[in-house]
C-alpha cells in the first residue's frame, strides 16, 4: 500500500526506537525527567524562545496557547481555513470560551490590511481582541510556505495594536527547509509557536509549545488542567530529540517527491494540480472525472494507493519519510492508467 494520506502516518525510525529504549526518565510533572528537560531546552534554542513545553499533540499545543493568552469572552483572529478553526473541534470556544473572528485569506496569506480591520476597537458592544493566530505551512492552502517577510508585515500590525501572535507551526520545519531560512527567521515574528515533532519529523508522539518563560510557566498549568501532565515522558522525548537533530534536513526529499508527484499527476488529462507545491502537499482537482472525491479515493484504494478528500472535487496527497521515490513513481504510473 502506498500511503499518501498524511505525514502523520510516519513510523518512528530505528534510531528513534533505540533512543526510546535507552531513554533516561523521571517524573515530568515534577520536572524531573532529564530527557524531556533536554528536549525542551533544545527546542527553545532552535526556535529562539526563552522556554519550551512538551505537549502531547499539535492540537493540545494550540489550545494551551489560546487558554494561556486569552480570557473567556475574548476574541481571536484567525484564517477561516486555519487548522485551529477547521480541524480542532471548536476547542477554542469549548475550552477557552473565546470567539473566533475569521478572515478569508488568499492562498494562506493573511492580508495585513484585513488583519488591521478585524482588530476590535474599544467599544462596550465588542469582545476584546486578545490574540492573532497564524499557520505556517498552511495545510488547507496546500502546504504553502509563508515567508518571514510576510510574517513581518503581520507582526507590525500586531505590535501596533499591542497584541500577541501565536503561530501554529505544525509543519514550520517544512517552511524553513523549503525557503532555506532558519527557524528563527519565522519565530522572531511570533510571541508563541507550536511545532510538531511528529508528521514530517517522524516522532511517534508530541509537539512543542515555545515562548516567553512566564508564558510557558502558565502554559504548564494549563497542560496539567487538560490532563497533559505526563510521568516518565522521556521515552517519548527521546524520539523528539532525534526528530529535531536528525530529521529536519531530509524534509527536502519529501518536497522533491511532492513536486515529482505533482508533475506526474498533472499529465493525466482529467487531473489538475491546484496548489503551488512548496513543500510536501499536493492538491488535485478531479472535477473533470465527473466523480466525487470519495469515489475517486475508493478507486485509488483498489489500486493500493491511499489519499484523502479535501472537498467534493479536491483530493490531497502528502509525501513523507515512509514513501520513497520509487513508490512515488509507481503511484504516478498506476494513476495514469486508471480510467476515471
Amino acid at each position: 500500500m502506498i500511503d499518501l494520506r498524511s505525514d502523520t502516518i510516519t513510523r518512528p525510525t530505528k534510531q528513534m526506537r533505540e533512543a526510546m529504549f535507552a531513554a533516561e526518565v523521571g517524573d515530568d510533572v515534577y520536572g524531573e525527567d532529564p530527557t524531556i528537560n533536554k528536549l525542551e531546552k533544545l527546542a527553545a534554542e532552535m526556535l529562539g524562545k526563552e522556554a519550551a513545553l512538551f505537549v502531547t499533540s499539535g492540537t493540545q499545543g494550540n489550545q494551551i496557547a489560546v487558554l494561556t493568552h486569552c480570557r473567556q469572552g475574548d476574541e481571536v483572529i484567525l484564517d477561516e481555513d486555519s487548522h485551529i478553526v477547521f480541524y480542532e473541534g471548536g476547542a477554542i470556544s469549548a475550552f477557552a470560551g473565546v470567539q473566533p473572528r475569521t478572515i478569508k485569506t488568499e492562498g494562506g496569506f493573511m492580508d495585513p490590511q484585513k488583519l488591521q480591520e478585524a482588530i476590535r476597537t474599544n467599544d462596550i458592544h465588542f469582545p476584546d481582541t486578545s490574540l492573532i493566530c497564524l499557520e505556517n505551512t498552511h495545510n488547507r492552502a496546500g502546504g504553502v510556505a509563508i515567508p518571514p517577510s510576510h510574517m513581518a508585515e503581520l507582526y507590525d500590525v500586531a505590535n501596533q495594536a499591542k497584541l500577541p501572535i501565536h503561530l501554529d507551526g505544525a509543519r514550520l520545519f517544512n517552511s524553513a527547509v523549503a525557503l532555506g531560512e532558519p527557524l528563527t527567521a519565522f519565530t522572531r515574528y511570533t510571541t508563541t509557536v507550536q511545532v510538531c515533532l511528529s508528521k514530517g519529523l517522524g516522532a511517534p508522539v508530541g509537539s512543542i509549545l515555545a515562548g516567553p518563560r512566564d508564558f510557558v510557566d502558565r502554559a504548564r498549568k494549563w497542560r496539567k488542567r487538560l490532563g497533559g501532565g505526563l510521568r516518565q515522558a522521556g521515552i517519548l522525548g527521546a524520539a523528539g530529540i532525534i526528530a529535531l537533530t536528525e530529521m529536519v534536513e531530509r524534509l527536502s526529499e519529501d518536497h522533491a517527491n511532492a513536486k515529482i508527484l505533482a508533475n506526474g499527476l498533472n499529465q493525466h488529462p482529467k487531473l489538475s494540480v491546484i496548489n503551488h507545491v512548496d513543500t510536501n502537499i499536493v492538491l488535485i482537482d478531479i472535477s473533470k472525472t465527473a466523480i466525487d472525491s470519495s469515489t475517486f479515493i475508493e478507486k485509488l484504494k483498489q489500486e493500493n494507493i491511499l489519499a484523502v478528500s479535501f472537498g467534493p472535487t479536491t483530493v490531497r496527497f502528502t509525501t513523507h519519510y515512509d514513501v520513497k521515490r520509487d513508490e512515488i513513481e509507481q503511484a504516478i504510473d498506476i494513476i495514469s492508467k486508471i480510467d476515471f
